[in-house]
């Protein structure tokens, strides 16, 4: 799928620089052509020669050297693409702002060709604030990073920060030479995990969410070229760095946060389990125990689902979730009616490995119609890969 594609890999100063050695292998195997820019620093760590013995072209490495002054215009357009990988923590910093000091900057910014990005740090540099600043700015200049790995990091420490394995970045790179990210472009928004609604400053009201199926769907939609935005409850799960994540603890956080994005979206699937009452009074203290009971007393959330159902026009599709313990089906289109849904996916927890915190769950999807899609019992990931599809079909009729 990659033969005859030209790819302009850059290797950058990271110990992650050695993948790359097994990235050129790959490539060269698929029968793809490559050239290869390396920045002063990732010749700390692998040898021009080991590239371009791989590559069977000349590494490219000094802005100011006559043979390669007047080419960094001509090499991002000559590409099918340009991959960054690794791309360090300065180097993404550098393109984030523009700076243009060395030959890999020098063609990135007169790149034409799109841009792919291979992250590769330790934790708390992926983590920090000023990272996340550059990434979300590479990601608006239409970018497209692709996910870290959680694992050992050259510090000892285990983590996020991994580059993805070179057998990552070539299918990914496959899947998008060959037009397999259908929906590139598109605006797609989800919402994923609890919500904790609170009783005084220690206690809450909350359920068993763990996020999974929800961040397995932003995941899904953004492997296929997607602008994902995911409005996330309170999670411990990994969400991947190519999906721009909005944490929110309360349903009113969420239902504004939700709104903050939703007349923008073109799809937008709604698989968080946002609770349906919150305390009318939030003590200020933590209310000690005094007797042998405790009245507290609810008020109903704002329904989200409801009313992006008002609001949503007839070029955007609504995707709701239904979690039932009885009369399933009559439930689920119950409330896909009621809300003005185009689809509703339901979940029972009458099923073995389905609902809440299982890396497994099993499915039923219901149109307007009431026509029904039902799923055998499979992890998140195959589901959600069943989940986008439909929406997809949904969209084309």
């Amino acid at each position: 799928m990659l033969k005859g594609r030209k790819i302009l890999l850059c290797v950058t100063g990271s110990i992650a620089a050695y993948k790359a050695v097994i990235l050129v292998r790959l490539l060269t195997k698929a029968e793809a052509e490559v050239k290869i820019i390396m920045t002063t620093a990732a010749m700390d760590f692998v040898s021009p020669l080991t590239f371009s013995t791989l590559a069977k072209n000349k590494v490219l490495s000094n802005l100011f050297d006559q043979e390669t002054w007047a080419n960094h215009v001509m090499l991002g357009r000559w590409a099918d693409a340009m991959l960054i990988a690794p791309a360090s923590c300065n180097t993404i910093s550098k393109m984030a702002n523009g700076i243009c000091d060395n030959l890999l900057q020098a063609t990135y910014l007169s790149a034409t060709c799109p841009v792919l990005i291979a992250p590769a740090m330790d934790e708390d540099m992926w983590h920090h604030p000023a990272t996340k600043r550059n990434i979300n700015l590479l990601k608006q200049y239409g970018h497209t990073i692709l996910p870290v790995n959680d694992g050992e990091l050259a510090s000892g420490l285990t983590g996020e920060g991994r580059m993805a394995e070179p057998e990552e970045i070539l299918q990914f790179l496959e899947r998008f030479l060959s037009g397999k990210l259908s929906l590139a472009g598109k605006k797609i928004l989800i919402t994923a995990g609890p919500t904790y609604e609170p009783i005084d400053p220690v206690r809450f009201i909350g359920n068993h969410s763990s996020g999974k199926m929800g961040i397995s769907i932003a995941n899904e939609f953004a492997a296929r070229g997607a602008e994902v935005t995911l409005i996330l409850g309170p999670s411990s799960e990994t969400v991947p760095a190519n999906v721009t994540t909005i944490k929110v603890t309360t349903a009113s956080e969420m239902f504004d946060a939700f709104f903050n994005y939703f007349d923008k979206s073109d799809i937008t699937v709604m698989a968080a389990a946002v609770a349906d009452f919150t305390p009318d009074n939030i003590a200020l203290q933590k209310i000690k125990k005094n007797g042998d009971e405790l009245a507290l007393k609810l008020k109903n959330t704002k329904d989200i689902l409801s009313k992006a159902g008002e609001m949503k026009t007839h070029k955007q599709v609504l995707v709701g979730f239904a979690l039932e313990t009885e009369n399933e089906k009559a439930n689920a289109l119950k409330k896909l009616h009621n809300k003005n849904a185009d689809l509703i996916i339901l979940n029972s927890l009458n099923d073995n490995g389905a609902g809440f915190g299982h890396d497994t769950n099993k499915i039923s999807i219901f149109n307007r119609n009431g026509d029904e899609q039902l799923f055998e019992k499979k992890s998140k990931k195959e589901v959600a890969t069943d989940i986008v599809n439909a929406i997809i079909n949904f969209k084309n009729e």
